[in-house]
């Protein structure tokens, strides 16, 4: 993989969210990489385009875009509820993505967008029922550390109800954002057909 993150000011401005960033996993952990995370008022990137809606199901959304020519499809969703401790935390907008980049064979690829800059050297946590999955951190980043164990986690929430991201930020706050994964399921079939 490339390591690119893919900004997301076209996004939030063309499907009127909150500022955030379309994540796509590193290749390896991180170290290299120190992305930046574009102000929401900020102007597209050259050569980005604002991803289509291919349609809204449940509390998911489907989505396409070719930023810099690449086709990517991704479902989206923001949390349903979220807690932070101590209460009252101000933090930017959470999301959940689950990506298809077929120019780099990459299917079904689950990332988090937190809101705030993880704790440096921490991981997140992802629960789908029973199931757990631990998430390594970047910046506001987090992506499943068993890259393994990613078709078992889309699996689990294909079928799940909820999913529960926590993490905790650089301040020390710990955050649990909760998912609802209505919708999922028909949001994955449309893109894997737009993105084959």
């Amino acid at each position: 993989m490339t390591g690119i993150r893919f900004a997301a000011t076209a996004f939030i401005v063309a499907t009127s969210l909150a500022s955030g960033a379309f994540a796509q996993q590193p290749s390896k952990p991180p170290a290299a990489q120190q992305p930046a995370k574009p102000p929401a008022t900020a102007a597209a990137p050259a050569g980005a385009t604002q991803p289509t809606l291919l349609g809204q199901y449940g509390d998911w959304g489907a989505y396409i875009a070719s930023p810099g020519g690449i086709k990517v499809c991704f479902a989206l969703a923001k949390p349903k509820t979220t807690k932070t401790k101590p209460a009252g935390r101000k933090r930017d907008p959470s999301y959940v993505f689950v990506a298809t980049r077929p120019a780099e064979n990459v299917k079904n690829e689950v990332s988090v967008i937190i809101g705030y800059s993880f704790k440096i050297s921490s991981d997140a946590t992802a629960e789908v029922g029973t199931e757990k999955f631990a998430m390594y951190t970047q910046n506001d980043g987090a992506w499943i550390k068993n890259v393994a164990e990613e078709p078992r986690m889309v699996d689990a929430m294909r079928k799940g109800a909820d999913l529960t991201v926590k993490g905790t930020s650089g301040r020390g706050t710990t955050s649990t954002d909760q998912y609802s994964l209505n919708g999922l399921a028909q949001a994955l079939d449309k893109i894997e057909q737009e993105c084959k």
